[in-house]
């Protein structure tokens, strides 16, 4: 029996931290292309017209079909047909909707009859936009199927190892992935003529290398197997996984607290992620690169301290402690976003709160994630694993919409102050001329400008004298004039997120009452969350 063991290939460190590198790259790559747009939120709304409440729309699709029931699919396909086939298939998936994405910003997009069909009905969302979703939700079911896969590969290579550990460094490379993303993804769309398309190819072809790596990992797996041998592959409950099991996850209490807990702390994270940068601009009067030059601090802070708590998890334990810390620690910085940021802009507070939520998201899924074998029986691990990301899935798809709609309705309509001022325009210059023909030109330039300011395109009042001329040389000056004071006076990006910031605020308290009540059952029913993994 021990030379059985022996034999095994994730005895030897190299082969399983080497399979855990080749897991945490596919999931790197994917990660950097979920938040490839974040940074470029106001680059997407000037080249193509996204506003906020569009923006939370297309950032909500990732999880749309998720939540329509694919995750569940998801876990019961992994726990029938194994890591390998599962983890191959969402690497495949997560490419073919980053294609559609891509192709969605791109400019050969751009005039298809595609295009003019998208753009015939919900005129409100963009074309590109309705496009760029179906790639997102696709490539959405790809991520989520991806993440319960890697979830469950690790706890096979490393079960009675450094389980949190490795799953720890998983998420940390996941989190240098975000660092890189936001610091490439401002200099990919440039300065001079901004576009997202470069950035967005550029992740594209780094989920190609992502499903290399995973398929190299199959190889070692399969062999892995092997020496495991047919009866202990079955022990591992590949075969043994029943329909009804779901039943029995929904009828688990400490289930439904686990997941209650997931789905508030990730639905104030991940939906941050997405305005952040924004928030940080309106917030300290800076560029969207100087913005994600901030940011981008966040992942590193959970990057540096999430192998250290995984570490401390397998030596000492306190995962329910942690997940506690980590909520608190949330709830602060959103706080402070909140209220202390806009009344006393400064980088120094900006980084350090950052910084500080960074620490918040390594306490949090450090201890999280390790902690559901524990709880939930091997046989459908798969299936646990998922059912909670799709619960998670659900605040990650809604919130997005919540805080999009949240930011238009606290904050001025710019283009209804563009059209009361053009009307207004408009009628003085029919009385000054007695023209309404003339006015009606007027109406039509004003209405143009109105569109360049409201996606963000800087305005040039003077271009305005070709579109009315005709006019007599006075009157034109004086409509340019007027125009100019309407885009002097329009604040394009600049949103106060007061409001917004209250909310994930909120979702960080509730995600701290659902931690303390899993410290109680934890003490009163001995689950073992805040013992070490590793058992000596």
């Amino acid at each position: 029996m021990t030379q059985t063991i022996q034999r095994k290939l994730n005895d030897s460190a190299w082969a399983r931290w080497g399979a855990m590198v080749l897991i945490a790259l596919m999931m790197l790559f994917a990660h950097m292309f979920v938040d490839v747009i974040s940074p470029l939120q106001e680059i997407i709304q000037t080249t193509h017209g996204w506003m906020p409440s569009v923006y939370g729309k297309f950032t909500g699709s990732e999880y749309l079909l998720n939540v329509c029931g694919f995750l569940i699919i998801a876990g019961i396909i992994l726990d029938k047909m194994g890591i390998r086939f599962t983890g191959l298939t969402s690497a495949i998936v997560m490419i073919v909707g980053a294609c559609i994405k891509f192709y969605a910003v791109s400019d050969w997009f751009t005039g298809t009859a595609l295009e003019a069909w998208l753009n015939s009905w919900w005129v409100a969302m963009p074309g590109s936009a309705k496009l760029a979703s179906l790639g997102f939700m696709i490539f959405g079911c790809g991520c989520e199927m991806a993440g319960i896969t890697a979830s469950k590969a690790l706890a096979k290579w490393f079960e009675g190892k450094e389980m949190a550990l490795a799953m720890g460094l998983e998420m940390a490379l996941a989190r240098v992935g975000v660092f890189a993303i936001f610091t490439i993804s401002p200099r990919l769309a440039g300065e001079i003529d901004p576009t997202v398309v470069k950035p967005v190819a550029f992740c594209t072809a780094l989920l190609f290398i992502g499903l290399l790596c995973y398929s190299i990992f199959c190889i070692m797996d399969k062999k892995f197997d092997k020496q495991l041998g047919a009866s202990a592959v079955q022990g591992d409950s590949e075969e043994e996984f029943k329909f009804s099991d779901v039943i029995n996850i929904f009828k688990s209490k400490l289930f439904w607290i686990v997941a209650m807990l997931c789905v508030l702390y990730y639905s104030a994270i991940f939906p941050f992620q997405k305005f952040a940068t924004n928030m940080l601009q309106s917030n300290l009067d800076l560029t969207p690169e100087a913005a994600a030059d901030i940011f981008r601090w966040f992942p590193i802070g959970a990057a540096c301290i999430t192998p250290l708590l995984g570490w401390f998890l397998d030596k000492k334990g306190k995962g329910a402690t942690m997940l506690i810390l980590g909520a608190l620690l949330m709830i602060v910085c959103h706080l402070t976003f909140a209220l202390v940021l806009p009344a006393f802009p400064n980088k120094i507070l900006a980084y350090a709160a950052i910084v500080v939520l960074g620490v918040s998201f390594s306490l949090v899924p450090a201890s999280l994630w390790p902690s559901v074998p524990k709880i939930m029986d091997k046989r459908f691990l798969g299936s646990a694993y998922s059912l909670i990301f799709w619960i998670q899935n659900i605040g990650l798809s809604g919130i997005p919409m919540l805080i999009g709609w949240a930011l238009e309705k606290t904050n001025p309509g710019i283009k209804e102050a563009i059209a009361k001022t053009a009307e207004e325009i408009t009628t003085n210059v029919e009385a000054v001329t007695g023209k309404s023909e003339v006015a009606e030109n007027v109406k039509v330039a004003i209405d143009s400008v109105a569109d360049q300011i409201v996606t963000g395109k800087s305005v040039d009042a003077g271009q305005v004298s070709e579109a009315i001329g005709g006019l007599e040389a006075t009157v034109a000056e004086q409509i340019t004039s007027a125009i100019q004071v309407i885009a002097d006076n329009t604040t394009v990006m600049t949103y106060n997120y007061t409001v917004p910031m209250l909310i994930f605020a909120s979702l960080g308290g509730l995600a701290l009452l659902f931690g303390l009540w899993l410290k109680v059952m934890d003490k009163r029913k001995g689950y073992g969350l805040e013992l070490p993994n590793i058992k000596k």
